[in-house]
């Protein structure tokens, strides 16, 4: 005992005392490792907080990404459209012209049987197009039936601004008419082009200010659809044909109130009166201009004379055509293979076909070599082919007999 406790005094370790058996066993069951356990299920929520983390930081950054491509495209889409400038032939030669094309309101005095006030109304609109200016007036070309049956005539320029017209000449046959104004107001003047130099499918512009005054300036484009075409009309509107105009056919679209304006190329040249447009219900796209190498010759005319001086036979006329078969061989006493011609019903006094000794009831069958086939054909070589003071070769059967009649034309004021 006194050896232990020195040992104990001493710090030495002592001996274990040997323990109960089944103290023994119990003790040797593994230790249970609650710290480990704890530790672990703690790092796994730690790593799953990251992971979620990452993920939506990612997240966020791709929206994030696109939100501001978006606001990119947007921001670059705004400033494209602000800054975007079109220009073109058309754009360059409608700016270019624009000011020469004009508007024109046929007006007239109406009295009100109720009322001791007249009124003036307008009648009718087309257009116009400003072809020269000289010292203190301007002159414009339009369409005969723009301005027939004005008492007053009242101009619109591009800007808006107004002022009076005065008819200088027109004619019925080529649907012309001439209109001087006050040049003060007039900023340009169209050039003439060349109508004859045109190509099918060539580019052409029109200008003009179709249904009125609210659609004023209004430009349409289209092709040179064909040249040369022979437009019947009908100037009583009976359902006889008078006459046979010359036009230029176009796809640009040309509507009542595009009449009297311009048709232009891509050098911004007048090549064509718009006059006319089948309007049918059946046809589309089918409008109509005088060619300028025509309208020219009468334009300077009407601008000297106030008319256009054709050469007159001094006659009136009725188609072969229109008398029946039966008076045609026993009044006229025409062969049989004879259908066609233009009958003299009356010759005036003092005329160039009393001079020239033409009767009553000779049948036109022939002028200078060309078939004359009834009175549109005799019109169209009279005033194309035809000027005052020409002679003209005739044949014509009287009595059933073929005569050839030489005549010198005149104009119609001078008998």
């Amino acid at each position: 005992m006194d050896e232990l406790n020195q040992n104990q005094a001493n710090g030495e370790p002592q001996p274990s005392a040997p323990m109960p058996e089944s103290t023994a066993r119990h003790s040797q069951k593994p230790p249970k490792r609650r710290g480990g356990f704890i530790s672990g299920f703690i790092g796994v929520v730690i790593g799953a907080l990251l992971v979620w983390f990452i993920m939506q930081g990612e997240s966020s950054t791709k929206e994030q990404s696109l939100v501001n491509g978006s606001e990119q495209k947007v921001d670059a889409m705004q400033t494209e459209r602000i800054s975007l400038d079109v220009n073109n032939d058309v754009t360059d030669i409608v700016e270019k012209v624009a000011d020469s094309v004009v508007g024109v309101t046929n007006l007239k005095t109406i009295s009100d049987p109720w009322s001791p006030v007249e009124t003036t109304r307008e009648t009718g609109s087309g257009s116009g197009v400003i072809y020269k200016k000289q010292g203190d007036k301007a002159y414009i070309v339009t369409n005969h039936h723009v301005i027939e049956g004005a008492q007053e005539l009242e101009i619109t320029f591009d800007d808006g601004s107004k002022t009076d017209g005065k008819i200088v000449g027109s004619d019925m046959w080529t649907d012309l008419a001439v209109i001087e104004i006050d040049a003060k107001l007039v900023k340009t003047v169209i050039d003439f082009g060349d109508s004859d130099a045109l190509k099918r499918g060539e580019t052409v512009i029109a200008i003009g200010n179709p249904l009125g005054l609210g659609f004023s300036g209004s430009v349409t484009v289209g092709v040179v659809s064909g040249k040369d075409r022979s437009i019947p009309i009908d100037f009583d509107e009976n359902g006889t044909v008078d006459w046979f105009a010359d036009a230029l056919q176009t796809d640009a679209a040309i509507n009542p109130g595009n009449s009297g304006g311009a048709l232009i190329n891509l050098a911004g040249q007048l090549i064509g009166i718009n006059s006319m447009k089948v309007s049918e219900a059946t046809v589309e796209g089918i409008g109509l201009a005088i060619p300028i190498n025509l309208a020219m010759p009468i334009i300077d005319q009407l601008e000297e004379h106030g008319e256009v001086n054709r050469p007159t036979m001094g006659v009136t006329l009725l188609d072969l055509r229109s008398i029946p078969a039966q008076q045609q061989r026993e009044m006229l006493k025409l062969p049989v293979d004879v259908t066609d011609g233009v009958v003299i019903n009356e010759v005036m006094s003092n005329s160039p076909a009393q001079l020239a000794g033409v009767k009553q009831y000779d049948v036109i069958v022939e002028m200078d070599g060309e078939k004359i086939e009834d009175m549109v054909t005799l019109r169209k070589h009279l005033y194309n082919s035809k000027e005052v003071g020409d002679t003209m070769q005739m044949k014509v059967y009287r009595d059933g007999q073929l005569l050839e009649i030489e005549m010198v034309l005149k104009d119609g004021n001078s008998f």
